[in-house]
């Protein structure tokens, strides 16, 4: 066997080459993104919450013909229209902060605001 064919034997074919560059390449764009985004899914939770609590308040003063200004007793008025957690409560900041909403109209808040980042806001 000449030299030249043990050297061609032992080297990597360019469809096999590119199959590795494009397996890579997908886990790369599946795992980086999960990766890099583990730091927002707590503040992406409080504030799918916060969105809850509002759409709660919205639909308690619809079905009570309450009016802008009108006070929530927060959380108990609102409770039969979120969906409990299995402790039997409205969810809660993942951080731990707490929720709170006094009237109909307002946009309800969570205590770590913007303390954190990224900020726990409502918007």
């Amino acid at each position: 066997m000449s030299e030249h064919n043990k050297i061609s034997r032992l080297a990597f074919t360019l469809p096999e080459v590119l199959l590795v560059v494009c397996i890579c390449a997908f886990l790369v764009w599946v795992f980086v993104p999960n990766y890099c985004g583990f730091h927002t899914s707590p503040a992406n939770a409080c504030i799918n919450n916060l969105r809850q609590i509002d759409a709660a308040a919205n639909q308690f003063a619809l079905e009570h013909h309450l009016t802008n200004g009108d006070a929530i007793h927060f959380p108990t008025s609102l409770t039969p229209y979120i969906k409990l957690n299995s402790a039997g409560k409205i969810p809660g900041c993942p951080l731990g902060g707490s929720y709170s909403i006094k009237k109909i109209g307002d946009t309800p808040t969570c205590s770590l605001g913007s303390t954190v980042t990224p900020p726990h806001i409502l918007q």
